[in-house]
């Protein structure tokens, strides 16, 4: 994530460590400290001793706790006794990408009676989000999650970029390098199946299906293969070149006449769109 960490090893007491990181942050002028105390996969009385410390020594404004959705009842007895020894404010639930993990989440409020304020559906930081409990059963339901979807996709594009591929599309402009550029905007979402279940009626059709995302790996060291002449203007391609960027990507001339074909055919949908027309699809699927 890119921000201060203040730690002093495994050596020494907690208690202390999280009082010196309070003191540490609050020298350097820092509005946020998140002290990240050790877990256990069972509670126990050194652990309980240990929070009630920490939290007597740091006097924390928000007290949240970190349950791993996939131990199933597990996390909910966990959060349980919890609830019983430390007064927290709230549950942050980790691992929360299948829709056999919801019940964890029900019983998790239902017991303690605390919100789930935040979510997980996977290591990285842009798969950390709000917990919206209207979404998660709309997943559960296979209906979908269109506000999340929107909400990604707004968070990677902007009304600059949008207005831009928009007069490229009209003016006939739009290449490969845009094409390749929308392809790394689509990745920065998240990753396809997690997209993809976000759409409704395609949650329970998904289930059990694996997205091989080697594809889209594929496309871009096809398109990163050929020259800028190329990528602006791809039926300049012929064969000697389609052979060249086919060495050049570690695939073979088939796969490279697929994609240009693939690319031209959707370019021509877009420039339909873009000027407001219905584009013929049933033309289209017949060309495939």
């Amino acid at each position: 994530m890119g921000v201060p960490v203040y730690e002093q090893g495994t050596d020494q007491n907690p208690v202390k460590i999280a009082a010196w990181a309070r003191d540490r942050a609050q020298a350097e002028g820092k509005d946020v400290l998140i002290v990240d105390t050790s877990g256990r996969l069972h509670i126990d009385r050194e652990l309980m001793a240990e929070l009630a410390e920490i939290k007597k020594a740091i006097r924390p404004h928000d007290l949240l706790l970190v349950v791993d959705a996939m131990t199933g009842q597990d996390a909910v007895t966990v959060a349980e006794h919890f609830a019983q020894e430390i007064q927290f404010d709230g549950v942050v639930m980790t691992k929360l990408d299948g829709d056999a993990r919801g019940g964890a989440a029900l019983s998790v409020k239902a017991i303690t009676g605390k919100p789930i304020v935040f979510a997980s559906t996977g290591e990285k930081l842009d798969q950390f989000e709000r917990f919206h409990p209207d979404r998660m059963a709309q997943r559960i339901l296979g209906m979908g999650d269109v506000m999340t979807l929107i909400e990604k996709a707004e968070s990677a594009y902007d009304e600059q970029q949008a207005a831009e591929l928009e007069r490229k599309l009209r003016k006939q402009e739009f290449g490969l390098d845009d094409f390749l550029e929308q392809i790394r905007q689509i990745r920065r979402l998240g990753p396809l199946q997690s997209l993809l279940g976000m759409i409704p009626g395609m949650g329970k059709e998904l289930r059990g299906v694996k997205i091989d995302e080697s594809e889209m790996d594929r496309i871009q060291s096809i398109i990163l293969s050929m020259t800028p002449e190329e990528r602006r203007q791809p039926e300049l391609i012929n064969g000697s070149r389609r052979l060249r960027i086919a060495r050049g990507s570690g695939t073979n001339v088939q796969a490279v006449k697929q994609l240009i074909k693939q690319f031209q055919q959707m370019r021509k949908v877009m420039r339909q769109v873009a000027q407001g027309r219905m584009p013929d699809l049933g033309a289209l699927m017949r060309q495939r």
